[in-house]
Protein backbone atom coordinates (compact mmCIF):
# COMPACT_ATOMS: atom_id res chain seq x y z
CA UNK A 1 0.00 0.00 0.00
CA UNK A 2 2.94 2.48 1.04
CA UNK A 3 4.74 1.53 -2.30
CA UNK A 4 1.43 2.32 -4.18
CA UNK A 5 0.87 5.79 -2.70
CA UNK A 6 4.46 6.16 -3.22
CA UNK A 7 4.36 5.52 -7.08
CA UNK A 8 1.37 7.60 -7.11
CA UNK A 9 3.00 10.78 -5.48
CA UNK A 10 6.07 10.30 -8.42
CA UNK A 11 3.45 10.14 -11.24
CA UNK A 12 1.88 13.34 -9.82
CA UNK A 13 4.99 15.04 -9.36
CA UNK A 14 5.96 14.56 -12.59
CA UNK A 15 3.28 15.82 -14.66
CA UNK A 16 3.12 18.96 -12.13
CA UNK A 17 6.80 19.20 -13.38
CA UNK A 18 6.01 18.41 -16.82
CA UNK A 19 3.09 21.18 -16.89
CA UNK A 20 5.04 23.49 -15.26
CA UNK A 21 7.88 22.84 -18.00
CA UNK A 22 5.32 23.59 -20.68
CA UNK A 23 3.54 26.24 -19.04
CA UNK A 24 7.28 27.90 -18.96
CA UNK A 25 7.75 27.86 -22.33
CA UNK A 26 4.37 28.88 -23.70
CA UNK A 27 5.54 31.65 -21.14
CA UNK A 28 9.08 32.48 -22.73
CA UNK A 29 7.77 32.98 -26.15
CA UNK A 30 5.01 34.72 -25.18
CA UNK A 31 3.83 38.29 -26.56
CA UNK A 32 2.40 41.05 -24.19
CA UNK A 33 0.72 42.83 -27.66
CA UNK A 34 -0.63 39.75 -28.10
CA UNK A 35 -2.13 39.41 -24.53
CA UNK A 36 -3.92 42.73 -24.44
CA UNK A 37 -5.49 42.39 -27.92
CA UNK A 38 -6.99 39.19 -26.20
CA UNK A 39 -7.82 40.33 -22.98
CA UNK A 40 -10.53 42.70 -25.08
CA UNK A 41 -12.69 40.09 -24.57
CA UNK A 42 -12.25 40.64 -20.36
CA UNK A 43 -12.66 44.40 -20.29
CA UNK A 44 -16.48 44.50 -20.23
CA UNK A 45 -16.07 43.26 -16.60
CA UNK A 46 -12.60 44.38 -15.41
CA UNK A 47 -10.12 47.00 -15.98
CA UNK A 48 -6.23 46.75 -15.68
CA UNK A 49 -4.71 50.14 -15.17
CA UNK A 50 -3.29 50.92 -11.89
CA UNK A 51 -6.23 52.32 -9.61
CA UNK A 52 -8.90 51.40 -12.15
CA UNK A 53 -12.19 51.48 -10.54
CA UNK A 54 -14.04 47.84 -9.70
CA UNK A 55 -16.56 47.05 -12.76
CA UNK A 56 -18.72 43.74 -12.30
CA UNK A 57 -15.39 42.12 -11.47
CA UNK A 58 -12.09 43.07 -9.20
CA UNK A 59 -9.57 45.23 -11.03
CA UNK A 60 -6.25 43.68 -12.30
CA UNK A 61 -3.37 45.63 -11.20
CA UNK A 62 -0.66 43.29 -10.06
CA UNK A 63 -2.68 40.51 -10.52
CA UNK A 64 -0.08 38.39 -11.30
CA UNK A 65 1.23 36.81 -7.85
CA UNK A 66 -1.55 38.53 -5.51
CA UNK A 67 -3.45 36.43 -3.14
CA UNK A 68 -6.69 35.92 -3.99
CA UNK A 69 -9.77 37.42 -3.19
CA UNK A 70 -8.11 40.12 -1.90
CA UNK A 71 -9.06 43.26 -3.93
CA UNK A 72 -10.09 46.07 -1.48
CA UNK A 73 -13.78 46.97 -1.97
CA UNK A 74 -14.75 43.87 -3.87
CA UNK A 75 -17.46 41.59 -3.25
CA UNK A 76 -16.04 37.49 -4.09
CA UNK A 77 -17.86 35.03 -4.17
CA UNK A 78 -17.03 32.60 -0.98
CA UNK A 79 -16.12 29.90 -3.72
CA UNK A 80 -13.43 32.45 -4.50
CA UNK A 81 -12.92 33.46 -0.85
CA UNK A 82 -12.37 29.60 -0.09
CA UNK A 83 -10.28 29.04 -3.07
CA UNK A 84 -7.05 30.83 -1.43
CA UNK A 85 -3.96 31.27 -1.97
CA UNK A 86 -1.97 33.56 -4.50
CA UNK A 87 -2.75 34.01 -8.54
CA UNK A 88 0.55 32.20 -9.53
CA UNK A 89 1.15 31.85 -13.34
CA UNK A 90 0.10 28.17 -12.93
CA UNK A 91 -3.09 28.61 -11.17
CA UNK A 92 -3.94 31.66 -13.63
CA UNK A 93 -3.28 29.41 -16.88
CA UNK A 94 -5.73 26.65 -15.20
CA UNK A 95 -8.22 29.57 -14.55
CA UNK A 96 -8.32 31.28 -17.74
CA UNK A 97 -8.58 27.98 -19.78
CA UNK A 98 -12.17 27.47 -17.48
CA UNK A 99 -13.05 29.98 -15.20
CA UNK A 100 -16.04 27.55 -13.40
CA UNK A 101 -14.28 24.31 -13.93
CA UNK A 102 -11.40 25.36 -11.89
CA UNK A 103 -12.79 27.29 -9.14
CA UNK A 104 -16.09 25.24 -8.49
CA UNK A 105 -19.19 27.12 -7.46
CA UNK A 106 -17.27 30.94 -9.08
CA UNK A 107 -19.28 33.64 -10.39
CA UNK A 108 -17.13 34.30 -13.08
CA UNK A 109 -19.42 34.04 -16.12
CA UNK A 110 -16.71 33.44 -19.13
CA UNK A 111 -16.46 30.75 -20.73
CA UNK A 112 -12.44 30.76 -20.89
CA UNK A 113 -9.65 31.02 -23.44
CA UNK A 114 -9.26 27.88 -25.64
CA UNK A 115 -5.67 28.31 -26.76
CA UNK A 116 -3.41 27.86 -24.87
CA UNK A 117 -0.93 30.54 -26.21
CA UNK A 118 -3.55 32.66 -25.90
CA UNK A 119 -3.35 32.08 -22.17
CA UNK A 120 0.31 32.44 -22.11
CA UNK A 121 0.58 35.98 -23.48
CA UNK A 122 -2.55 37.08 -21.41
CA UNK A 123 -0.79 36.44 -18.30
CA UNK A 124 2.62 37.90 -19.46
CA UNK A 125 0.36 40.89 -20.31
CA UNK A 126 -1.43 41.20 -16.79
CA UNK A 127 2.47 41.20 -15.33
CA UNK A 128 2.99 43.78 -17.53
CA UNK A 129 0.58 45.50 -16.05
CA UNK A 130 2.22 45.59 -12.29
CA UNK A 131 4.88 47.51 -10.50
CA UNK A 132 6.97 44.35 -10.84
CA UNK A 133 6.75 42.88 -14.24
CA UNK A 134 8.59 39.15 -14.56
CA UNK A 135 10.61 38.26 -17.51
CA UNK A 136 9.75 33.98 -17.49
CA UNK A 137 12.76 33.63 -19.02
CA UNK A 138 12.72 35.58 -21.92
CA UNK A 139 15.66 35.41 -24.18
CA UNK A 140 16.26 37.16 -27.02
CA UNK A 141 16.46 34.21 -29.49
CA UNK A 142 13.10 33.40 -28.11
CA UNK A 143 11.57 37.04 -28.70
CA UNK A 144 13.16 36.31 -32.32
CA UNK A 145 11.77 32.89 -33.13
CA UNK A 146 8.23 34.47 -32.10
CA UNK A 147 5.63 32.20 -34.65
CA UNK A 148 3.21 35.00 -36.28
CA UNK A 149 -0.10 35.12 -35.12
CA UNK A 150 -2.62 32.51 -35.88
CA UNK A 151 -6.18 34.22 -37.30
CA UNK A 152 -8.93 35.23 -34.80
CA UNK A 153 -11.25 32.25 -34.10
CA UNK A 154 -14.47 33.66 -34.12
CA UNK A 155 -15.81 30.49 -33.77
CA UNK A 156 -19.60 29.71 -35.88
CA UNK A 157 -19.34 33.70 -36.11
CA UNK A 158 -18.72 34.65 -40.10
CA UNK A 159 -15.40 36.42 -40.58
CA UNK A 160 -16.33 40.02 -41.92
CA UNK A 161 -15.29 43.33 -40.50
CA UNK A 162 -16.37 44.10 -36.86
CA UNK A 163 -16.22 40.54 -36.56
CA UNK A 164 -13.19 41.19 -33.77
CA UNK A 165 -15.02 43.83 -31.62
CA UNK A 166 -18.14 41.58 -31.64
CA UNK A 167 -16.72 38.75 -30.39
CA UNK A 168 -15.02 40.28 -28.13
CA UNK A 169 -17.57 42.57 -26.63
CA UNK A 170 -20.13 39.21 -26.73
CA UNK A 171 -18.21 36.25 -26.13
CA UNK A 172 -17.18 37.53 -22.55
CA UNK A 173 -20.31 36.26 -20.95
CA UNK A 174 -22.31 34.41 -23.91
CA UNK A 175 -21.34 31.58 -26.66
CA UNK A 176 -20.74 33.13 -29.22
CA UNK A 177 -23.65 30.91 -30.83
CA UNK A 178 -26.22 32.65 -28.99
CA UNK A 179 -25.13 35.99 -30.87
CA UNK A 180 -25.46 34.25 -34.36
CA UNK A 181 -29.23 32.99 -33.42
CA UNK A 182 -31.27 36.05 -32.39
CA UNK A 183 -31.91 37.27 -35.77
CA UNK A 184 -32.34 40.97 -34.74
CA UNK A 185 -32.83 43.94 -36.99
CA UNK A 186 -29.80 46.52 -36.35
CA UNK A 187 -32.20 48.73 -34.89
CA UNK A 188 -33.13 45.63 -32.36
CA UNK A 189 -29.45 45.17 -31.77
CA UNK A 190 -29.15 48.47 -30.62
CA UNK A 191 -31.99 48.27 -28.15
CA UNK A 192 -30.65 44.90 -26.82
CA UNK A 193 -27.36 46.31 -26.08
CA UNK A 194 -28.89 48.98 -23.90
CA UNK A 195 -31.35 46.74 -22.24
CA UNK A 196 -27.77 45.00 -20.97
CA UNK A 197 -26.27 47.99 -19.91
CA UNK A 198 -29.19 48.75 -17.87
CA UNK A 199 -30.19 45.49 -16.87
CA UNK A 200 -27.51 43.24 -17.51
CA UNK A 201 -24.55 45.82 -15.89
CA UNK A 202 -22.70 45.16 -19.23
CA UNK A 203 -20.22 48.10 -19.84
CA UNK A 204 -21.33 50.78 -22.12
CA UNK A 205 -19.87 49.96 -25.95
CA UNK A 206 -19.30 53.31 -26.94
CA UNK A 207 -18.50 55.23 -30.18
CA UNK A 208 -16.91 53.54 -34.00
CA UNK A 209 -16.66 49.68 -31.72
CA UNK A 210 -20.46 50.15 -30.81
CA UNK A 211 -21.13 50.94 -34.51
CA UNK A 212 -18.82 48.30 -36.33
CA UNK A 213 -20.92 45.86 -33.68
CA UNK A 214 -24.37 46.85 -34.71
CA UNK A 215 -23.08 47.22 -38.54
CA UNK A 216 -21.78 43.22 -38.14
CA UNK A 217 -25.06 42.18 -36.78
CA UNK A 218 -27.44 43.83 -38.96
CA UNK A 219 -25.77 42.69 -41.93
CA UNK A 220 -24.95 38.97 -40.85
CA UNK A 221 -27.51 38.39 -38.09
CA UNK A 222 -30.54 40.40 -39.20
CA UNK A 223 -34.20 38.84 -39.29
CA UNK A 224 -33.26 36.54 -42.49
CA UNK A 225 -29.82 35.24 -40.63
CA UNK A 226 -27.88 34.60 -43.71
CA UNK A 227 -24.75 33.16 -41.40
CA UNK A 228 -27.50 31.03 -38.69
CA UNK A 229 -25.26 27.78 -38.23
CA UNK A 230 -27.32 24.89 -39.21
CA UNK A 231 -24.67 22.74 -37.66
Amino acid sequence: MHIAAALLFCACAAAASAGAAELGARLAKADSARGEKVFRKCVACHTVEKGGRKKIGPNLWNIVGAPVGAREGFRYSSAMLAFGGSWTPERLDAYLAKPRGFVKGGSMSFVGLKREQDRADVIVFLSGMGDSPADFGKTLEASAGLPPPEPEDYGVMVAAPGASETFDACTSCHSERIVAQQGLTREQWDELLDWMVEEQEMEPIKGDARTAILDYLGAHYGPDRPNFPQD
